[in-house]
């Protein structure tokens, strides 16, 4: 969200092009910006009231910025200058010697390390560390203005993930707004998350928690940080500052990977269509990435200043979804149910869970009979993800009576999630679904249609009853 689309029209034309979750970035805004969009959605969903978007706070999360200049405006390195960089953040700064608002940077960084300032636009290697200053050396000719990001590659950071901003947003605009997701800036270990649950406490019951990988730290604990989670984000873009750029592709499909196998959402984010913040059609290698995320397992894709600065929002979420959908019709589904299959049996020497071994077979089913539509009926969504982790070719029209859950699933690829009043009489429910299904064009009269209902009464190994039915 951001300027350019927090306007009634324009958000109800991007929800007509498929917006799915509406991210408030708190790097940006205040409360008062961020509850104007949001009463400006709430209205645009009226126009539309048989969609819905879900809503997640990104926090703003640590970060380390240079200081001021003595002089205001911008000042000038040249390569091969020393320039000092000071701890006491009340130095206003020059050519020579800059402050930082990170006090712990001399006991974190070493002779030879390497920091990077405003997106990678100066390079400085560490040349020597005091008390409370560190010596570099300039690497670049660049100029550069005042409160520039700087990255500390390879570096881990002493600054928690959540600080005294990230919770009072989190706390007193996230919760009391009914949010849907926080997706958490910086994570470096499982223990940022399951500190943060216990801040959350019960009233965050109905929140879940997207981790945003951004550094190398984050990637050496990805998997407790995995395991903590219920969801991942892939931000490239400073996880492209903390590691060699070119790397970052791999990093990027080792998480998706992971993340399919684990059954849990991931969102690719970061200059997915950045050309079209400018330009009104997208450049090649921006629809081929875009393209080979969803190719090789993302749930989501994300848009940043593409809708929230930019010159064509409803544009770039109309191509984003043209992508992925032309990329997803290019999948052989059957091949892919088989592999899907096979890695996540040769993690489980065990054997799968009974809930999970009920969805596999569902979709399988779904696959021999030539069903056009899976119907899930699930009280917390974990039928629909795991329906949804083997990637049947059919979409997964999700049913649920509680709304966090219907906006939950809204992370899941292929999964279309509906709330309904209630599951007694379950036939009921599924004949209202499959005319619902029938309205929406996801089935024809005479199709067949697989029907998995799981519920969480009979305790989490508990069998699921599958059906399969003809529309009529």
């Amino acid at each position: 969200m951001g300027p350019s689309c927090w306007d009634v029209d324009t958000l109800v034309k991007m929800i007509d092009q498929g917006m799915n979750v509406a991210r408030f970035n708190f790097s940006h805004g205040d409360f008062e910006i961020h509850s104007r969009t949001l009463r400006n959605l709430k209205d645009a969903l009226r126009e539309r009231p048989n969609d819905d978007v879900s809503i997640m706070l990104d926090t703003k999360g640590p970060e380390i910025r240079s200081g001021f200049f003595a002089a205001g405006g911008k000042v000038e390195l040249e390569a091969g200058q020393d320039l000092i960089l000071t701890t006491d953040y009340s130095f206003k700064g020059d050519a020579h010697k800059i402050a930082c608002t990170y006090p712990k940077l001399p006991q974190s960084v070493k002779p030879g390390s390497i920091i990077l300032m405003a997106d990678g636009t100066v390079n400085l290697e560490v040349v020597e560390c005091y008390e409370d200053s560190v010596k570099t050396r300039v690497l670049n000719h660049a100029i550069i203005g005042e409160r520039k990001n700087m990255n500390l590659p390879g570096v881990r950071v002493d600054l928690p993930c959540i600080g005294e901003k990230e919770a009072n947003d989190i706390l007193n605009w996230g919760l009391p707004n009914g949010i849907d997701f926080i997706a958490v800036s910086f994570v470096q270990h499982g223990d940022d998350i399951r500190e943060l649950r216990k801040m959350l406490g019960s009233r965050g019951r109905n929140v879940q928690i997207i981790s945003k990988i951004e550094s190398t730290e984050g990637l050496r604990n990805f998997d407790d940080i995995l395991e903590a989670s219920d969801a991942i984000m892939i931000a490239r873009g400073d996880l492209g500052m903390e590691m060699p750029p070119e790397k970052v592709f791999l990093a990027q499909k080792m998480m998706t990977a992971r993340c399919n196998l684990a059954g849990k959402p991931v969102i690719t984010a970061t200059q997915m269509l950045e050309s079209m913040i400018e330009n009104p059609r997208p450049t090649r290698a921006e629809v081929s990435d875009v393209a080979n995320a969803v190719l090789d397992g993302t749930d989501g894709v994300m848009l940043s200043g593409e809708t929230a600065g930019g010159k064509f929002p409803v544009r770039s979420v109309h191509f984003q979804r043209s992508i992925c959908e032309a990329a997803e019709h290019s999948l052989d589904y059957d091949a892919l149910y088989c592999r899907i299959r096979q890695a996540v049996m040769s993690t489980h020497s065990e054997g799968l869970c009974n809930p999970e071994a009920v969805c596999t077979s569902a979709v399988k089913a779904a696959i021999e009979c030539d069903a056009s539509l899976i119907v899930a009926l699930t009280e917390t969504g974990t039928t629909a993800r795991l329906l949804a982790k083997y990637r049947p070719s059919q979409q997964i029209l999700a049913l649920s009576e509680f709304e966090s859950t219907v906006k939950h699933l809204a992370l899941c690829r292929g999964v279309i999630p509906l709330q309904v009043p209630s599951f007694q009489g379950s036939d009921h429910i599924l004949r209202n679904a499959l005319a619902h299904a029938k309205c929406m064009g996801m089935c024809r009269v005479g199709d067949k249609v697989v029907a998995v209902h799981g519920r969480r009464d009979s305790g989490p190994d508990a069998c699921k009853k599958v059906k399969i039915l003809v529309v009529e």
